[in-house]
């Protein structure tokens, strides 16, 4: 039976998206994640119950009201739809009735030992990002993107006073809970590509080439707001799954000692193998890595494996297609690894001929590719966002960049036309920078 939304599950969708979202940093997910009990999991549930919605709500308020007709787009309106029906299945979910003492238990702090009540520790704001630069929000209060408004009351997972038992009520609507974020999750799979047809739907009954800034920048909001989503909920799933532990350095997705050389050399594998089951070739093009083996750092493994691999398929790309698929011998791409204070660099040294000056602000655009020369989008291509084919679809880049600013960092280039190009990829290593959401 298919998913038609009602006016009325509209009208709520509107009340929620005149809240502003709650940022949240990596610091804050691990510290509350560390050993999550029945009840600690129930507050992250409820916080989430609250919080997705919001997001979602959004999300969905954007994309119909999209303009130049891209909202009539048949893949937009899909997308807008997952959207819509992942709100009705979150907001419809039946809260456990508790008892007043459950209630007030639930609201009392844990306290470390002997330190009195366990907050977490504040957000910073990441010096890459102007204030407000991913805002949707425009509703009353002062939406200014870090949460100073008068809805910052609602505070991300506090720690639960986790003394004696939980009623199973508890356990049950957490396991439901998790559930149907499982359901979210597996639905919005195909959200990245899904919209990339949207956009490709709209070029082609435009006959346009490029698109413009305001659907540029609508294209960062609603990609930001994505890895937000997913980083919510994927971190809820592995905290509810985690209860049985299995390695210590996880908390959820968070890996409290990623080490960089062993992701770096693995993404520099995959990128070699793609490359040359895509040319042809016998040997892809080497890749020199300079990396401390013991350099670790808290970060989302996933995210960093995703912007390392991307950077490297575009350096191998521009090496192979510069020197020609039948030469002897490529020049050699090489990874340097740099550790600071505040910062881990990755610096990406290509020898691919650079791009020319008035090209690099396409780098960053979606769908930079000719309208004839970009493949109908398969629909179960791609599931995962992160096995891209050696071309890609344009979208390497400006998401990968989008990946190294919500945590606090950035992606720059920078380019000498005739000889390669550099890519700076900055990963904040204080962890205590909030996302860029709101």
């Amino acid at each position: 039976m298919s998913w038609k939304k009602s006016e009325r599950l509209m009208d709520t969708i509107r009340h929620y998206a005149s809240f502003p979202a709650t940022g949240v940093s990596l610091r804050q997910m691990v510290q509350f994640g560390e050993k999550p009990s029945t009840g600690t999991l129930f507050r992250a549930s409820q916080f989430l119950a609250e919080e997705l919605p919001i997001r979602l709500a959004h999300r969905v308020q954007e994309l119909e009201t999209l303009p130049d007709g891209l909202n009539e787009m048949p893949s937009v309106k899909k997308v807008a739809d997952w959207y819509a029906q992942s709100f009705e299945e979150i907001t419809t979910l039946p809260r456990p009735n508790l008892s007043k003492e459950v209630r007030e238990r639930l609201m009392r702090p844990s306290k470390i030992a002997g330190k009195g009540p366990s907050w977490l520790s504040e957000a910073t704001p990441n010096p890459s990002i102007e204030e407000g630069q991913y805002n949707s929000y425009s509703g009353n209060g002062n939406g200014n993107g870090w949460g100073k408004g008068k809805f910052a009351a609602r505070r991300y997972f506090a720690m639960v006073d986790d003394t004696g038992d939980w009623p199973p009520e508890l356990q049950l609507y957490n396991m439901k809970f998790a559930q149907t974020l499982h359901r979210i999750k597996r639905r919005h799979d195909s959200v990245v590509t899904t919209m990339a047809q949207g956009i490709l739907e709209y070029k082609r009954k435009r006959q346009r080439m490029q698109i413009d800034n305001n659907i540029q920048s609508f294209l960062d909001r609603f990609y930001m707001s994505r890895i937000g989503i997913r980083m919510l909920i994927g971190q809820h799933i592995a905290l509810t799954d985690q209860s049985h532990y299995r390695d210590p350095s996880y908390v959820g997705i968070i890996c409290t000692k990623t080490y960089v050389k062993d992701l770096a050399q693995e993404a520099i594998e995959n990128a070699r193998f793609v490359c040359e089951d895509h040319y042809g070739l016998f040997e892809a093009p080497k890749i020199q890595l300079v990396c401390d083996p013991n350099l670790n750092f808290m970060y989302v493994p996933g995210h960093l494996s995703h912007m390392l691999f991307e950077t490297l398929k575009n350096s191998l790309r521009a090496v192979v297609e510069t020197h020609g698929q039948d030469k002897q011998e490529f020049p050699v791409t090489k990874v340097i690894v740099a550790e600071g204070k505040e910062d881990i660099t990755i610096k990406i040294s290509d020898e691919g001929g650079g791009i020319p000056r008035s090209a690099i602000p396409l780098v960053w655009t979606y769908m930079y590719t000719t309208v004839d020369r970009t493949p109908n989008l398969d629909p179960d291509f791609d599931k995962s966002d992160f096995k891209a084919p050696m071309a890609g679809f344009g979208y390497g880049l400006p998401i990968s960049r989008l990946y190294a600013r919500y945590f606090g960092g950035d992606l720059k280039l920078i380019s000498m036309e005739g000889y390669g190009t550099d890519v700076y990829l900055h990963l904040n290593r204080l962890s205590s920078s909030s996302e860029p959401l709101q």
